[in-house]
């Protein structure tokens, strides 16, 4: 049997908004493209020498922080989470980074650089949910690791 072609979704800032708390300056995604239900989307970071992160990290060689980088992939997987989560039975309130596993640091990212966090659903739980992430710059891979979430409904 054939399975249906899916139709790919996508979530500009105004909808980025819309289902995630955070706000500039802690915002680490721009828009997500490629929205496959909950299964897999890609979240775009557009990295710019105006970011505050930059006045201390370092001057004179901005690197974007690690840190971040996950924190981005875990916003991607996180809107996605709460996109589908939403009905008129459980509304989310919030989402929270639960673990953090396998991660691992490549290549500094710079500004100029546009960071793609390429986020897959790993599992399910009730309101837990387990992603595998990758954030790319071109095809070159400069992190990953596993992230989990927790959906709080109450």
């Amino acid at each position: 049997m054939n399975e249906m072609p899916r139709e790919l979704g996508s979530a500009d800032i105004q909808k980025v908004l819309e289902l995630l708390p955070h706000r500039y300056p802690f915002l680490m995604i721009d828009r997500i493209i490629e929205i496959d239900g909950d299964r897999s989307c890609i979240g775009i970071k557009n990295v710019t020498i105006n970011e505050p992160q930059f006045t201390g990290h370092f001057p004179g060689l901005p690197v974007f922080p690690g840190v971040l980088l996950i924190e981005g992939m875990a916003q991607t997987a996180g809107a996605i989470c709460c996109r589908h989560i939403m009905t008129d039975e459980l509304r989310t309130k919030q989402v929270f980074f639960m673990t953090i596993d396998k991660c691992k640091f490549r290549k500094p990212v710079v500004p100029g650089d546009t960071v793609r966090y390429h986020m897959t659903k790993l599992n399910q739980r009730k309101t837990m949910w387990w992603f595998q992430g990758e954030a790319r710059v071109g095809d070159t891979l400069v992190a990953q690791a596993e992230i989990g979430a927790m959906l709080v409904t109450e």
